[in-house]
C-alpha cells in the first residue's frame, strides 16, 4: 500500500508541476484555479519577504531589498519546479518497486532512486545507478527527455521576461523630463503649457495607450514583472500608469486647448490595465484611505496651474466627472500599491524637485544637489 500511496504521489506532483509550468510560461491568459504551486510559493514567500523590508529605516536599502525579490523568486520558483519533478519521478520510480543497480549489486532504497532521479533529470549520465528492469528504463528515458526540455523552456523563457521588462521601463524613462521624477500629472500639463505645445499632450497619451495596452498584455501574462522595481527609487510603472490616468481625468473633465478625444481612449485602456491586474494578486479595491485629491487641494491645483497657463474646467459638473472617474482607478492603484509596496505619485509634486536627468551623484559628491543644466536652457 505504501508503494502504491508513493506511486499516486508521483504522478500527482508530476503532473502538477507540469501544467503549473505550462500556464505559468507558455499560456498566455489568466489562470483561475484556486489552487496553483505557483500562487502557493508568491504567497508564502512575498509577505515575509515584505515584513523584513518593513523593517529596515533607510529608504534607499529597503527599496533596493525589495528590487531583488522580482528576480530571485523567479529563479527560486524555478528551482522548486525541478525539486518537484525530481521528487515526482523517485516516488513513481520506488513506488513501481523499479529495479536499480549500483556499483554491480542491485538496490530498491528510496534515496538511491532519489539520486538517479536528479542526476537524469539534469542529464549528468553519472552511470553510477542504472535501471534494471522494464519500467525503470522506460521512466528514466521519460525523465531525461523532460529535464532537457524543461531547461531548454527556462533558457527561453527568461529573455522573454527581460524585455518585457526592458521596453516597460524604455517607455517609463520617458516620462522623467515630460512629468518630473516622480511623474505628476501637473507637470505634465504645466511643461506642455509653458512650451506652447498643447498637442504634446494628446502625443503622450496616444504613446502611453499603447505602453498600457503592453502592460495589460505582458503583465498579465508574466505577473512577476509587476514585482521588478525600475531602476530609480522615485519611479515605477504603477506610478507612471496613475500619472496617465490623472492627466486623462483631467483632460476628460475639462482643460482648455486639449480636446479630450484621446484621453478617453488613454482612460480606457490604462484603467482596464489597474483592473485587470488586482485580479490577478486577488486584492480587492481599498475604497477609504488617504484622498489625493479633496477639495481644498483641488482648489489650490486649479490654482496652481492658472498661474502657469493652464486653465482647467471648474464648474460642478466637471468637478463631479473628474470625482467620477477618480473613483473609477484609485481604489484599483491603492490595492495594488499596497500590496507590492509601492507609491503612488500625488497631482502635484508637495515640493519642487529636480529631474532625474538633472541630478548626478559627483554632483552631490563635490556638494551640490544638482547639475547647472536646467530646463531653461533648452
Amino acid at each position: 500500500m505504501m508503494r502504491v500511496a508513493a506511486s499516486v504521489v508521483g504522478i500527482a506532483m508530476i503532473v502538477l508541476v507540469l501544467l503549473d509550468a505550462f500556464e505559468t510560461i507558455v499560456l498566455p491568459r489568466r489562470v483561475t484555479r484556486p489552487f496553483r504551486p505557483t500562487t502557493l510559493f508568491y504567497r508564502l514567500t512575498w509577505k515575509p519577504w515584505q515584513l523584513l523590508a518593513a523593517a529596515m529605516p533607510a529608504r534607499r536599502r529597503r527599496e533596493t531589498f525589495l528590487s531583488f525579490y522580482g528576480p530571485l523568486s523567479l529563479i527560486l520558483l524555478l528551482a522548486t519546479w525541478a525539486l518537484g519533478l525530481v521528487l515526482g519521478f523517485a516516488s513513481l520510480q520506488w513506488g513501481l518497486g523499479s529495479h536499480m543497480a549500483v556499483s554491480g549489486r542491485e538496490v530498491t532504497t528510496f534515496w538511491d532512486v532519489l539520486y538517479m532521479s536528479g542526476s537524469t533529470f539534469f542529464t549528468l549520465g553519472l552511470g553510477d545507478v542504472l535501471p534494471r528492469n522494464a519500467e525503470a528504463k522506460f521512466l528514466t528515458i521519460a525523465q531525461c527527455a523532460l529535464g532537457i526540455g524543461f531547461l531548454g523552456l527556462i533558457i527561453g523563457y527568461l529573455p522573454v521576461i527581460y524585455q518585457s521588462f526592458s521596453d516597460r521601463e524604455r517607455t517609463i524613462a520617458l516620462l522623467d523630463s515630460r512629468a518630473g521624477s516622480p511623474p505628476t500629472a501637473f507637470e505634465v500639463l504645466r511643461r506642455a503649457i509653458r512650451a506652447n505645445n498643447a498637442p504634446e499632450v494628446i502625443a503622450l497619451l496616444r504613446e502611453f495607450e499603447g505602453w498600457a495596452a503592453d502592460i495589460l498584455e505582458s503583465h498579465i501574462s508574466y505577473p512577476v514583472l509587476c514585482l521588478y522595481r525600475s531602476q530609480h527609487d522615485n519611479q515605477s510603472w504603477l506610478a507612471a500608469l496613475m500619472t496617465i490616468l490623472d492627466v486623462s481625468a483631467l483632460v476628460m473633465a475639462g482643460v482648455d486647448g486639449i480636446p479630450p478625444a484621446q484621453a478617453r481612449l488613454t482612460f480606457a485602456m490604462a484603467r482596464h490595465a489597474v483592473v485587470d491586474l488586482t485580479q490577478i494578486f486577488n486584492t480587492p479595491p481599498i475604497p477609504d484611505g488617504k484622498d489625493r485629491l479633496p477639495p481644498e487641494k483641488l482648489n489650490a491645483f486649479r490654482k496652481a496651474l492658472r498661474e502657469q497657463g493652464v486653465v482647467l474646467n471648474e464648474d460642478a459638473e466637471a468637478t463631479e466627472k473628474l470625482t467620477r472617474l477618480r473613483a473609477g482607478y484609485e481604489p484599483h492603484a491603492k490595492a495594488l500599491a499596497t500590496f507590492l509596496v509601492l507609491t503612488l505619485p500625488p497631482f502635484q509634486p508637495e515640493k519642487e524637485r529636480k529631474d532625474n536627468w538633472q541630478t548626478s551623484a559627483w554632483k552631490k559628491i563635490e556638494g551640490s544637489d544638482a547639475m547647472m543644466i536646467t530646463e531653461e536652457h533648452f
